[in-house]
């Protein structure tokens, strides 16, 4: 059978016919110059009266369904330029490019497997002026634009209607929250009836965009089982949406502040804070690029169906080459989890990082957010009231009081002692992710010198070498809330 994935024609064919004509042409106008039809074929049935290459290829037609360019269905590999082959009846989603260059009159078509960013190398190429075949009447008034990014990044695209079907028309019935610079909506889609989370990026932010080409640039590409997955993106005029996997337990956060307040025990606590752990150490030195989050907290943390954590919203994340440090001009973070480098320098790093995952353990352990405006004065900062705990030898009384008894003391030791450590004021003392997953595995112990003087030393003259630095230039910085740790 024919699949034919491009078309322009008439509105209407009242006397086409169906099966090898494809409801195109019958067989008195195959071939008529008149037709004004241009077609690219996902064929996999081989007519011969049409000089079909084979049961399985891809074909560019020009008002008939002799093919005037075939070829094998497949794409070159960019690395090494070997050819993939691929199964048009095999059921697997692919997607597909048809490109058309006006100035050098070239038409190129493309086919890859979904996960497959688009190749250098055409699967077909045809040098052949359009222009008399192709009616002005055919030409949409307004055409989305495929930019260069979306092309290099390569998420899956996905149709404006199956959204907007998919979320009721974004429905507040179907609203889940607000992420970074966007409004977040569940969605079931039409053809498949997956459920996913469709992210829609607010018009009113001067980050917008910016936000949209991180994200894309970020998650799009990774795959890890304790990373928010993103699925694909649409752009329709100015709207910009991103579409995830759906984590329907939602938040940590509303696991430890909202409805569901006090129902997490200590085995999932400590397996969400293990499971971002191995996440971030993914992002720090298991990818490609090292990729600093930047915007490590609770409601960014999402739960999946068999309880695992998931760090997601990389809208405020950035790239860099190891070893090399990108600039930028805009630094931002939640109150609590910027680390006094941070806020000083404007230096961000895998360290700051650090210092944020430092405030979140203690956060999940504890049950109360990084900064707490209406506790009592020596309670306001998490971080300086748990160092107080240890101070005064009793750290377990800084565990949240809704586990009551019911936790591994070792494990609750362990999680508070490396918060503070991982959120010590000096960066340099901060432990890579790597060590980190290490304590947190059981592979390797915490320092066995006193804590105490550890956290309170400042000389830490030599940063740790994985350490990769984000500098940036700050014209300034907002801070929701008027409180910030004094160090220790």
């Amino acid at each position: 059978m024919d699949l034919p994935s491009l078309s322009l024609p008439p509105k209407s064919f009242p006397e086409a016919l169906p099966a090898e004509y494809l409801g195109l042409f019958n067989r008195q106008n195959i071939g008529l110059s008149s037709n004004h039809i241009l077609a690219v074929e996902l064929d996999t049935f081989r007519n011969e009266e049409f000089n079909d290459i084979n049961h399985n290829h891809v074909g560019i037609d020009i008002n008939s369904l002799n093919s005037i360019a075939s070829a094998p269905a497949g794409y070159f590999a960019d690395k090494s330029g070997a050819f993939n082959n691929l199964s048009l009846a095999s059921g697997k989603p692919m997607q597909v490019w048809v490109e058309y260059d006006g100035i050098h009159r070239q038409l190129n078509v493309t086919l890859t497997p979904i996960n497959v960013p688009k190749p250098k190398q055409p699967l077909l190429s045809l040098t052949q002026d359009l222009s008399p075949f192709l009616l002005d009447y055919m030409m949409k008034k307004i055409m989305e634009v495929l930019e260069d990014w979306e092309v290099q990044f390569g998420p899956h695209r996905f149709n404006y209607k199956d959204l907007f079907i998919a979320t009721k028309g974004f429905k507040d019935k179907e609203f889940l929250g607000r992420g970074g610079f966007g409004r977040v909506y569940h969605g079931v889609l039409p053809t498949s009836n997956i459920q996913v989370a469709v992210k829609r990026v607010s018009h009113d932010s001067r980050q917008g965009m910016r936000e949209f080409v991180a994200e894309i640039a970020t998650i799009g590409r990774l795959r890890h089982p304790n990373l928010v997955r993103l699925l694909g993106y649409c752009r329709r005029k100015q709207e910009l949406l991103l579409v995830y996997d759906f984590m329907p337990n939602g938040s940590l956060e509303k696991y430890l502040y909202g409805q569901l307040k006090g129902t997490l025990n200590w085995k999932q606590r400590f397996k969400i804070i293990r499971d971002v752990a191995s996440g971030l150490f993914y992002l720090h030195q298991q990818w490609v690029q090292v990729i600093i989050h930047r915007d490590i907290k609770a409601s960014n943390i999402l739960i999946d169906n068999e309880f695992n954590g998931r760090l997601g919203d990389f809208g405020l994340a950035k790239l860099c080459d190891h070893g090399i440090d990108p600039q930028t001009s805009h630094v931002a973070g939640t109150l609590g989890y910027i680390a006094p480098e941070m806020a000083r320098t404007g230096k961000a790093s895998t360290s700051t990082d650090l210092f944020a995952f430092g405030a979140f353990m203690l956060e999940v352990v504890c049950g109360r957010r990084p900064v707490e405006p209406r506790a009592s004065p020596d309670e306001v900062i998490l971080i300086d009231w748990v160092f107080e705990c240890l101070e005064r030898g009793n750290i377990l009384e800084a565990i949240d009081q809704q586990l009551g008894a019911e936790y591994v003391v070792e494990e609750a030791e362990l999680i508070l002692k490396l918060g503070l450590l991982c959120s010590h004021t000096i960066a340099a003392a901060r432990p890579s992710m790597s060590t980190v997953v290490q304590y947190l595995e059981g592979e390797a112990q915490l320092p066995a010198e006193d804590l105490i003087d550890i956290i309170k030393s400042r000389d830490f003259s030599e940063a740790p070498k994985e350490q990769a630095v984000l500098s940036i230039s700050i014209p300034s910085i907002a801070i929701s809330e008027p409180f910030i740790s004094q160090g220790r």
